[in-house]
């Protein structure tokens, strides 16, 4: 029950297909043909010495980096990096249960094999090496989950990441967090038309992925965000308008399969499996200069969850991202966001290492 028009390149803009081969998984199992949605910006040097990799969050793909956060003017400036944005196994473009089998045979999420934020990085991490030559990247960057990926990177490769920059996330998933995403599968499994796997109508569907919304418009945004009325800036006139307007639609459109492979792959972010439960082992391996990007209003991911892992990252500084909107700041809702994440973006690249 998805809408087909979703994950298409008509709305998704310019990306290729993949394949990066078998991909065995940390749970067990495999993918058998592993395929990555690839959306790229400028031209690789000849010396392959300038790529940037951005990774993506829950429920988003490559379009909102590509709207929001690259272009001329931006630290992440295509004419001077190659910049590389791969779509998470789940996302709905790289392989996912609506897709795993083609479109006219979709899999239940019962049916997929579970995927770990580590299966991810190993898949990206051939592709950039097999498919376009890349050993070393100048930046790995990414918010919310493309955070749990920039940290994965940066424990498992690394000499292959010269900087990090994990925005709005954690290297180890907190228990509060790991409730919010629980909330967020109920949302979907909890609907007296689900079953096995499936709704039984779109009418069922359209209910069960707008309570998902509604657990994001309660998680997503700040207190703050509401209190002041932020959302009149968004050319919305009430609060109920806003949630229908804006997050019902953005929801409504997605495969419930495909965010249920998500949410539980988000749950069990933990670079300190590396070293067997060792979190500031785990972030010792870290060479990479680093920016921990915490929003203040995060509601997520807040402050005082990425500090102290940013204490124990060699060559790392905290730098706070100011945005009343909240995690989902990363929407670049607000007109001072991207100023902060191109200035914080624009000097670690300017660093050395």
């Amino acid at each position: 029950m998805i809408n087909n028009g979703y994950y298409t390149h008509e709305f998704h803009g310019d990306y290729e297909l993949v394949g990066v081969g078998a991909l065995d998984l940390e749970e067990g199992g495999s993918i058998p043909d592993c395929r990555l949605a690839v959306a790229t910006f400028g031209e690789l040097s000849e010396a392959k010495d300038n790529a940037i990799l951005i990774t993506s969050w829950y429920s988003g793909t490559h379009q909102i980096w590509r709207d929001a956060y690259v272009g001329a003017g931006h630290a992440l400036d295509p004419e001077r990096y190659f910049i590389v944005a791969v779509d998470q196994i789940g996302s709905g473009l790289s392989t996912s249960p609506h897709n795993a089998d083609g479109a006219n045979a979709p899999l239940t999420m019962s049916k997929f094999p579970r995927v770990r934020i580590g299966d991810d990085v190993v898949a990206q991490e051939r592709l950039l090496r097999e498919h376009f030559g890349i050993e070393q990247l100048q930046l790995v960057v990414g918010g919310s989950m493309g955070a749990q990926q920039t940290y994965e990177w940066a424990v498992r490769f690394p000499d292959k990441v010269l900087r990090a920059a994990p925005i709005a996330g954690t290297a180890k998933n907190t228990p509060h967090d790991f409730l919010i995403a629980e909330y967020c599968r109920e949302s979907i499994m909890s609907d007296p038309g689900w079953n096995g796997g499936e709704y039984q109508s779109n009418e069922d569907a359209e209910a069960g992925l707008k309570r998902q919304a509604h657990v994001w418009a309660l998680t997503g945004f700040s207190s703050e965000f509401w209190k002041q009325e932020v959302w009149r800036a968004l050319e919305f006139d009430s609060k109920e308008a806003f949630v229908e307007g804006f997050l019902e639609p953005y929801f409504t459109a997605m495969d419930p399969n495909d965010l249920l492979t998500q949410a539980w792959k988000w749950q069990r972010g933990d670079v300190s499996r590396h070293t067997d439960g060792d979190l500031a082992a785990a972030l010792g391996r870290i060479t990479a200069k680093t920016f921990v990007m915490p929003i203040d209003e995060d509601v997520l991911f807040p402050p005082r969850d990425c500090e102290p892992e940013q204490r124990l990252i060699k060559n790392s500084e905290l730098r706070v991202v100011e945005d009343i909107a909240g995690h989902l700041g990363l929407f670049s809702l607000t007109p001072t966001f991207m100023t902060q994440i191109d200035r914080h973006l624009g000097e670690l690249l300017a660093t050395s290492n």
